[in-house]
């Protein structure tokens, strides 16, 4: 299979789903024979998508970090570190999905950790404005910045209108996370 355009997604909002949707789309893409990369931001490698997403043969997916806090409860340190990791994983996988010619690259919650101050946005647009021809593209986090959003081809915000969290029910293994 043989993708002639690569186009760059954006899910983002305040509603449940943004990961959810890249997730999907990441299977139907593998689903079709299309080679996917994909990594996620401020999260670690347990989220309950990746057991299944795992075993997919189209489908590659970049450890992260072992452990990740929210980062309202990062330390200076911490943001620091997190800084210096954020940027050399997201050169890492940029540079593994042109080398090895994948069809789908999805960073989950890259905006997220762009508006959290964990990454430079300038490093996420300047890949957007060297990749491969063929590469799609797949970015969710809340809040994209408009340099963000000017080099997309999609936006799809997901806005909530109710969550069981306003009613003190947490996030639940399966569902939520």
């Amino acid at each position: 299979m043989t993708k002639t355009t690569g186009l760059v997604h954006i899910y983002c909002g305040n509603g449940k789903g943004k990961t959810t949707t890249g997730m999907g789309l990441c299977a139907r893409a593998a689903g079709y024979g299309y080679r996917v990369l994909i990594y996620q931001f401020m999260k670690d490698n347990s989220t309950s998508e990746r057991k299944v997403l795992e075993r997919a043969e189209n489908i590659t997916i970049i450890d992260g970090l072992d452990k990740e806090k929210f980062s309202f409860r990062l330390s200076d340190e911490e943001k620091e570190q997190r800084r210096q990791f954020y940027a050399a994983q997201l050169k890492k996988v940029t540079e593994l999905a042109a080398q090895e010619e994948y069809d789908v690259l999805f960073l989950d919650e890259v905006i997220y950790a762009v508006r959290a101050g964990l990454l430079e946005e300038r490093l996420v647009t300047e890949f957007l404005d060297r990749k491969p021809e063929k590469l799609e593209v797949i970015m969710t986090g809340q809040g994209p910045g408009e340099e963000l959003i000017r080099r997309a081809d999609y936006v799809s915000e997901i806005c909530m209108r109710k969550h069981p969290f306003e009613r003190g029910i947490p996030a639940r293994a399966g569902i939520e996370r």
